[in-house]
């Protein structure tokens, strides 16, 4: 077990309000890139949204996730994991980009995330839209290509918009396997759904092996049992999760660039993360709130319990791989 270090704990409501002191994601620490003093888990903001096609407004997400992560505590009541007591984590603020230069906030990204895996910090982004994956790929998977989950109502598995544009939030997980950063064999996106152009990107994924799990088979089966087909696909090896807020359904999670209804309730996407636990995940993100379209903050409030989620499984993974064990809070019974 983890010492329990002060300074790693995030600040208790009990002790100041929620709405009082500086936002940080779940009040946890800020930490520097260059100075992570032994972080083991990073949160990075990447306040950007220049790839989107639709409606803009993820460049303000991390922001409003980091106000509403104020209401997340010290325990996964369904899980009883403690996952700041089982792993250090921290914010690390937001990434340096440049709002009108794509291929420079891909160069920023990718070198920032770079910094924080060669600090020993696991990192999990605050999207942003869906390009910037592509450069934490980029910064994670330098030692070989990765296995990845995705929950999303797309692909982004297209070749490019507006006459060859490249790099777009529907293109990255294409640049990434042309990369040699994923594994397409170690593939699965689960909750694709909606209208489509014309199946290029479903003819992409599957030329290349790519599994994926539409929103209407997702619905046929079991949730425990697409989770165990997912665990398998992805295997022993290092993988990343990406966790598209559209993938939620707009009555639920309105506040995104591109919704599209008959979604994954809030529920489903907790339990769904909950079942990776144990997966060697070394990298994370959730992306495509768009404040301006959240008029109630749920959205920015969902995403902010799905990373709680996501933290916990990846707290585990870091345990894991340090030889400890996850910190359970036996306060909670296992049943009732």
């Amino acid at each position: 077990m983890i010492p329990v270090d002060p300074d790693y704990l995030p600040t208790s409501a009990l002790e100041v309000p929620r709405f009082a002191g500086i936002a940080t994601l779940m009040r946890l620490p800020l930490r520097a890139i260059d100075t992570p003093q032994g972080a083991e888990i990073g949160f990075l903001g990447l306040p950007w949204d220049g790839g989107t096609t639709n409606r803009p407004g993820a460049r303000h997400a991390p922001r409003a996730l980091r106000d509403a992560s104020t209401m997340i505590r010290m325990v996964n009541q369904a899980t009883r994991v403690a996952p700041f007591h089982t792993a250090r984590a921290a914010d690390f603020g937001d990434a340096a980009v440049n709002l009108t230069d794509v291929a420079q906030t891909l160069n920023l990204v990718e070198d920032q995330v770079t910094r924080l895996k060669a600090g020993g910090v696991l990192p999990i982004a605050l999207g942003g839209d869906h390009l910037l994956s592509l450069p934490v790929l980029r910064a994670l998977a330098k030692d070989g290509p990765l296995g990845f989950v995705h929950f999303d109502a797309h692909t982004d598995l297209f070749n490019g918009y507006f006459g060859g544009q490249r790099y777009t939030h529907g293109t990255p997980f294409r640049r990434a396997v042309e990369e040699g950063l994923l594994d397409p064999a170690r593939m699965i996106q689960i909750g694709i759904r909606g209208t489509t152009y014309d199946g290029e990107d479903r003819a992409f994924a599957a030329a290349n092996g790519i599994r994926i799990v539409t929103i209407d088979e997702f619905r046929n089966r079991e949730l425990s049992d697409v989770m165990a087909e997912a665990r398998e696909i992805l295997g022993g090896k290092p993988a990343y999760l990406s966790f598209d807020i559209d993938g939620i359904d707009p009555a639920l999670a309105p506040g995104t660039g591109t919704p599209e209804i008959g979604g994954f309730s809030a529920f489903e996407a907790q339990q769904m993360i909950r079942l990776l636990e144990g997966v060697e995940i070394i990298g994370a993100d959730l992306v495509e709130i768009s404040p301006p379209f959240d008029p109630s903050g749920m959205t920015a409030w969902i995403g902010a319990s799905v990373l709680f989620e996501i933290l916990c499984i990846t707290a585990t993974a870091v345990a894991h791989r340090a030889g400890r064990d996850t910190v359970i809070c036996n306060a909670i019974p296992e049943r009732g």
